[in-house]
């Protein structure tokens, strides 16, 4: 049986609270669902920094198959909507609830800016080219 529109919607609100709830109770309770921001998305989680730059999170409750450079991509999109260090996907992960069990999903170059708290290497690479 699929999942009607109202019921994926439902499903990825839950999961969206479920996400912004652990990540306020664990890393700062600043952190919250973000509502909806229409064209201009900045991506589902609000208030999640890291050195000081805002980081996007995408949160996806899916239904079919893990659609990562998709998703991804959606991301990064969001971060440069926010101006924002980094963005990053949490995909719901099959046969578990908990919000610790979640997989998270970036690039390797995402990872590099949030490691070391810029996007400077974008500019080094993009100079190379």
């Amino acid at each position: 049986m699929s999942r009607s529109r109202r019921s994926a919607r439902t499903a990825g609100t839950r999961f969206e609270t479920s996400v912004a709830d652990y990540l306020a109770a664990h890393v700062d309770d600043g952190i919250e669902r973000r509502a909806r921001n229409g064209s201009k998305d900045r991506g589902d989680i609000s208030g999640l920094r890291h050195m000081r730059g805002r980081l996007v999170v995408e949160c996806k409750n899916y239904g079919g198959r893990l659609a990562a450079a998709q998703w991804v991509s959606e991301a990064d999109v969001e971060r440069g909507n926010d101006d924002a260090l980094a963005g990053i996907v949490i995909a719901k992960r099959r046969g578990t609830q908990a919000p610790q069990d979640q997989w998270v999903l970036t690039t390797l170059g995402e990872l590099v800016a949030l490691l070391n708290g810029n996007r400077d290497h974008y500019e080094q690479e993009e100079e190379k080219a």
